[in-house]
């Protein structure tokens, strides 16, 4: 039946009836990288109790051999290790669905709602990822591998105030190299932001697959490979604005991260309550809540979690994971799969 809307004439019956779910325009091309691995390991560690981890490793076998001429004593080394120490991470989120709104609307809100949670936790989960990739990005020091690492796995060629640098032929190769050196075929990925690859395919530097369809026609994928690399294009990546001046006062830094496949592990803890639902008859005429849960890891190969002074709970606040001053490096450098180029485009 016609009726009017905010004084506007509309169709009630369609209109009731023609709710459906917004375009999200998140991507998560990230999460499904390949960057991130189920650990088995981990696993095991966290599904009975506890909120950090350990990792343990044996270090590689070093020093000189002796002469082996009948004479000369076999000197020994102990071998030895370290380890690495992860964190459980817990978060919660409610929603509600009034009965009235159901009932005005024709439709089902609450069916809805625990249709997108899996969606919605999968954005989360990614964000997450970043942060971590950011903080550990930022992991430097005054000598060892700390300061290796700082030193050679992230390339900052970006301008602040002057003309804008955007990504080169060779800037890729020349930091995977500068990283790796001849270990640089652990390098698998790059994940960069949309301006960035458009700088490229304007180069022509881009080669996206293709699919062919039921008809036969060729179709091109949302992939892309450079140098050997596959190349994900997802908006989530660091893209900060600094200003500039004049013609340049837009000027925006963008992370193009390389990484490995597997340098970060993920694995579930244990959580006796993932989702509960709750109906209170009276609250707003009648309502239900849906309430969710997450506890779990991402951990970055050759990094620790260093539990802060201050403000420390059961489970680390999205702050505390996204700063560096709690992580540090536990492995060489050169086995971390792991860089950062900056650019302004």
């Amino acid at each position: 039946m016609a009726g009017t809307f905010l004084g506007f004439p509309f169709d009630e019956e369609l209109f009731y009836n023609s709710w459906g779910e917004a375009p999200d325009p998140v991507r998560t091309a990230i999460l499904n990288s390949g960057a991130m691995v189920q650990d088995g390991v981990i696993a095991s560690q966290i599904q009975s109790n506890g909120n950090l981890y350990t990792i343990p490793f044996y270090n590689t076998l070093g020093g000189d051999p002796v002469n082996y001429d009948g004479q000369t004593d076999i000197t020994t080394t102990e071998i030895d290790g370290g380890s690495q120490t992860g964190v459980v991470f817990g978060r919660a989120a409610g929603f509600t669905s009034r009965n009235f709104t159901a009932e005005l609307v024709g439709n089902d809100p609450m069916g809805q709602i625990a249709k997108s949670v899996a969606r919605y936790w999968q954005k989360y989960r990614q964000g997450v990822m970043l942060k971590i990739l950011g903080a550990v990005m930022g992991v430097t020091g005054g000598s060892g591998n700390a300061k290796k690492w700082h030193d050679t796995h992230i390339a900052d060629l970006s301008s602040s105030t002057a003309e804008a640098y955007t990504i080169g032929d060779t800037d890729l190769n020349d930091l995977a190299t500068q990283a790796l050196g001849d270990n640089k075929s652990l390098f698998s990925l790059v994940i960069m932001h949309s301006n960035v690859a458009k700088t490229l395919e304007n180069k022509q530097l881009l080669e996206y697959w293709k699919q062919t369809d039921a008809n036969g026609i060729q179709r091109p994928l949302n992939l892309a490979s450079m140098n050997g690399y596959t190349v994900i294009i997802d908006d989530g990546v660091p893209a900060v604005p600094v200003g500039g001046s004049e013609a340049n006062k837009g000027l925006t830094k963008y992370t193009t991260y390389l990484l490995g496949s597997g340098v970060l592990r993920t694995a579930k803890a244990r959580l006796d309550h993932p989702n509960d639902v709750e109906y209170n008859p009276a609250k707003n005429g009648g309502q239900e809540m849906l309430y969710t849960r997450i506890r779990e890891t991402i951990h970055p190969n050759g990094f620790s979690f260093k539990v802060p002074s201050s403000n420390w709970t059961e489970s680390p606040s999205p702050e505390q994971l996204a700063a560096s001053a709690n992580w540090t490096i536990q492995y060489d450098p050169k086995a971390i799969p792991m860089a950062a180029l900056i650019t302004n485009g």
